[in-house]
């Protein structure tokens, strides 16, 4: 592509080339007509009313000493920058679990400093940075719990203390309180979750290696899917495309994932540049996010989720914490 400017370089000195088809993405400069084609036919052009991938973190555990966390950090997916602060939790905690609709970030459950475990589901407005506001309450206190959804319907499963085997979920656009769903093949917790637009499979946990899966528009108990190559350990973290979904296993740096349609045992996906005790992860629906440490780190690492291979650096945390909750506006269960 040609690099020519137009005499005088009157809009930007250095032309920025567009990252991606978003309304909000940056390409100044002086553009000729064949470079703005050129740029459209890979998808590059920035488009009024394509909104930027949202992905944002709630709360957490800081560490010993700052203890839990309020903080909610948004990502762009799309890009490798770091996170901006996006507004608090209700409380300070950590070990809760989100999920999300195109306008529309929940989290739900999660540990605080008393009592510590809570029931309490929160929301925020993707498109407006603030403060989350009461939803409503889950159908049990737990901490420690997993969580998916499609565009409408939101899903919340196991959790401790003791370990829970509760599945429930809500309307996202709505707001109140939880529903039983069903149950969890055992009782468990530190799973994380992932889903298709129309299932959503609970993936691993503390002691487990086992894959399962409901129907999100229905209700009943959860089915065998297949298995992890090991239990996992500790706090996974996984991230889906309407096909596919990736767990980042939460005793190591090995990824694997399955295809959400189909049952079977996880395939090996790469490997991740640093170990992890306690992964969580957003996605953009074609890039996965992960926030990964043994204990509090603002790093964070990407992944392609249509491919396989290692991560990639991608940008930090506002603040260094981890077990936080997470949701985006175009994951899996969200239609592409």
């Amino acid at each position: 592509m040609s690099d020519k400017r137009y005499q005088g370089n009157i809009i930007s000195k250095t032309p920025i080339a567009p990252a991606g088809p978003y309304q909000d993405g940056a390409a100044s400069g002086v553009w000729s007509l064949a470079e703005q084609k050129t740029f459209s036919a890979a998808g590059l052009w920035p488009t009024a009313g394509n909104a930027a991938p949202i992905g944002l973190f709630y709360g957490g555990y800081a560490d010993s000493l700052s203890g839990n966390s309020n903080i909610i950090d948004k990502f762009i997916i799309a890009t490798t920058g770091n996170a901006t602060d996006f507004g608090d939790t209700l409380t300070v905690t950590s070990e809760l679990s989100g999920c999300g609709s195109t306008t529309r970030g929940i989290i739900g459950g999660g540990q605080s400093p008393s009592p510590s475990q809570v029931n309490t589901i929160q929301y925020v407005e993707f498109a407006t940075s603030g403060n989350a506001t009461d939803f409503g309450d889950l159908t049990v206190a737990r901490r420690s719990l997993g969580s998916f959804s499609s565009a409408t319907r939101g899903v919340w499963g196991g959790g401790e203390s003791p370990n829970k085997n509760t599945i429930d979920y809500v309307t996202i656009a709505s707001t109140g309180n939880a529903t039983d769903f069903g149950d969890l093949l055992a009782s468990q917790k530190e799973l994380s979750g992932l889903s298709s637009t129309t299932r959503g499979v609970f993936v691993g946990g503390d002691t487990s290696n086992v894959l399962q899966y409901v129907t999100i528009a229905s209700t009943g108990n959860a089915t065998d899917f297949g298995d992890l190559s090991t239990t996992t350990g500790s706090r996974n973290g996984s991230v889906s495309s309407n096909t596919r979904g990736v767990t980042y296993l939460g005793n190591g740096n090995s990824l694997e994932y399955i295809t959400i349609a189909s049952t079977g045992n996880s395939t090996d996906f790469g490997d991740a540049s640093v170990s992890s005790q306690l992964a969580d992860g957003i996605s953009s629906g074609t890039i996965g996010l992960f926030s990964i440490g043994v204990y509090a780190t603002a790093a964070t690492q990407a992944i392609t989720i249509a491919s396989t291979g290692n991560t990639t650096t991608s940008g930090d945390l506002t603040v260094a914490r981890s077990k936080m909750g997470q949701s985006s506006n175009s994951h899996g269960g969200i239609a592409a």
